[in-house]
C-alpha cells in the first residue's frame, strides 16, 4: 500500500507507565511509518501486564484501538483535559520528561481512546525522521530497527 518504510522498536524502554493510578511493567513492541502526515502505530504488547491494550483486546476488540493528538504543550493540555472530564486509562515517559503520554478512558466507543503525546523532545525529532523517510520512500529496507 506504499505505507513505510517500518521503523521497529523490538522492546520500548518506558520510564514509568501506569494503568488506572498503579504501576504496570508493560513489555511492548512498536512499529511506527507515515502514510503522508499520517503516522501509523503499530503496537503488540508482550507481557499480560494491565494496560489499555490488553483491555481492548481481552474485550475481543480488533483495529484501531487509539488517536493521538500530538504537542509541544503536554502538561497545557493535559491539564485541559483532566479539566474537561477526561480520566487516565494508561500513561508513561520514554526518554525522559519531554516523552510524556497519556491515553484517556473513552468507554463509549471502541477505539476512540485519544492519546496525548508530548514532541518537545527527542520523541518529536523521531517522528519527523520517520515521516521524512517516508516521503519518495521507494520501497527499499521496508523495516528498520530502532534501539
Amino acid at each position: 500500500m506504499g505505507v513505510g518504510p517500518w521503523f521497529y522498536i523490538e522492546d520500548v524502554k518506558t520510564d514509568w507507565f501506569t494503568h488506572r493510578g498503579n504501576p504496570s511493567d508493560v513489555k511492548m513492541s512498536i512499529a511506527l511509518a507515515n502514510s503522508g502526515d499520517l503516522q501509523i502505530e503499530l503496537i503488540q504488547q508482550r507481557n499480560d501486564a494491565p494496560s489499555m491494550y490488553k483491555e481492548f483486546l481481552d474485550a475481543g476488540h480488533e483495529g484501531l484501538q487509539h488517536m493521538s493528538y500530538w504537542t509541544t504543550d503536554y502538561q497545557g493540555l493535559y491539564d485541559k483535559a483532566l479539566s474537561l472530564g477526561y480520566r487516565v486509562g494508561h500513561e508513561g515517559q520514554i526518554g525522559g520528561e519531554k516523552g510524556r503520554f497519556a491515553y484517556f478512558d473513552t468507554e463509549a466507543h471502541p477505539g476512540t481512546v485519544v492519546e496525548i503525546s508530548d514532541i518537545s523532545g527527542s520523541k518529536g525529532e523521531t517522528f519527523a525522521h520517520i515521516r521524512k523517510a517516508a516521503q519518495g520512500w521507494d520501497g527499499e529496507r521496508a523495516i528498520r530497527r530502532i534501539g
